[in-house]
């Protein structure tokens, strides 16, 4: 009996460690990123924008893009200690490279500890509660699902204002004056 138990107990420890030594661990991203896609508010197609920088307010130094290159997307990292935050969007283009035509984008919510398994330990979810942002080159933003969590998707849409846009707000604008004094003449 006393062979018996103690090839039991070796058994089991054999096992434990084992599965102490999984490979497989956390294949999950661990990280909560705002995954930011840009549209034109034209087409609702996405565009790609050129000479594009991206940083953290408040964060000297930071950049999270500084590109030459086109900008289709961007993650928006937030503070987890923080119920609000804020980044800029520089455009690096002949006319619109000057600090005046900067965008900011502002995101207030909720951090919410979130504790996912034993391998991948805890997180932070956040619950997008409201956006405010300047409206140089920036129209609108969108938000396609408030909840942001490690899954890769994107859930914010900027839609920036286009050549497409501005020449039918021209053409509308034409033939708003073409209209009225058609009006006038009758």
């Amino acid at each position: 009996m006393g062979s018996l138990l103690k090839s039991i107990i070796t058994i089991c420890a054999a096992a434990c460690i084992l599965a102490g030594c999984n490979s497989s661990g956390c294949i999950n991203n661990q990280n909560s990123l705002p995954l930011a896609g840009m549209y034109s508010y034209a087409t609702l197609t996405t565009v790609a924008i050129p000479g594009l920088t991206v940083g953290g307010v408040g964060a000297p130094g930071d950049s999270l893009i500084a590109s030459n290159g086109t900008v289709s997307s961007v993650y928006l990292p937030f503070r987890s200690t923080q119920d609000e935050t804020s980044f800029f969007f520089h455009y690096n283009q002949e006319g619109i490279d000057s600090d005046a035509f900067n965008d900011t984008l502002t995101f207030s919510y909720s951090s919410i500890p979130y504790f996912a398994s034993e391998e991948c330990g805890a997180m932070y979810r956040y619950k997008i509660t409201s956006v405010t942002y300047t409206t140089h080159l920036i129209d609108s933003v969108g938000i396609v699902d408030s909840l942001i969590t490690n899954i890769d998707r994107e859930r914010i849409r900027i839609y920036f204002r286009s050549a497409d846009n501005d020449d039918e707000e021209s053409n509308s604008e034409e033939n708003d004056d073409n209209n009225q004094s058609q009006e006038a003449e009758a």
